[in-house]
């Protein structure tokens, strides 16, 4: 099955559809979504990206991200690949969205209009190998301080998301 991604203009509007890989060689604007978890602790969970994805392989970044196919609600396709990738089931709720642009390296950007999802997880997820290295639970303080010490362990949208979170209040509110 040839995977596309849905192409949108800076209002979100869609536009057309393009093959996944195509769009990140191009650096076409396309729909994503993030997930964020938070545990009882106010931790966040984080996973290492598994080292043979097709960029960013063994970065670490936030829960899951993605993209929704065409004609699938984002929340579907939220629930769909959390379950996929972490093998998680919980609420999420979406809570800001923003448009980034990064180079991933070999050849590929990453331009993408990002859908921010939060949800509550303490449990252990049951991630998929070939999506996910390693999982952990990691405190704001911790993050923060090692994502400042060692950038280049973090996927760029991750980084970020995590800067905006901080800056607009949102991890406090949602912690």
């Amino acid at each position: 099955m040839i995977e596309e991604v849905i192409l949108v203009d800076k209002e979100d509007r869609e536009i057309g559809l393009m093959e996944k890989m195509q769009a990140h060689r191009e650096a076409k604007l396309h729909r994503a979504f993030s997930v964020f978890l938070m545990n009882d602790k106010g931790e966040v969970l984080l996973q290492q990206r598994a080292v043979d994805k097709y960029h960013c392989g063994g970065m670490w970044t936030n829960a899951c991200c993605s993209h929704p196919r065409a004609g699938e609600a984002l929340q579907d396709a939220v629930d769909r690949r959390l379950q996929e990738e972490m093998g998680i089931a919980c609420d999420t709720k979406w809570v800001y969205s923003f448009v980034y642009r990064a180079d991933v390296g070999q050849g590929l950007f990453e331009h993408e209009f990002d859908h921010v999802f939060f949800g509550r997880f303490s449990d252990k997820p049951k991630p998929d190998a070939n999506e996910v290295s390693a999982w952990e639970y990691v405190s704001i303080d911790d993050l923060q301080q090692d994502v400042a010490v060692n950038p280049s362990k973090y996927t760029p949208w991750f980084k970020i998301i995590l800067a905006e979170v901080i800056d607009k209040g949102i991890l406090a509110k949602v912690a």
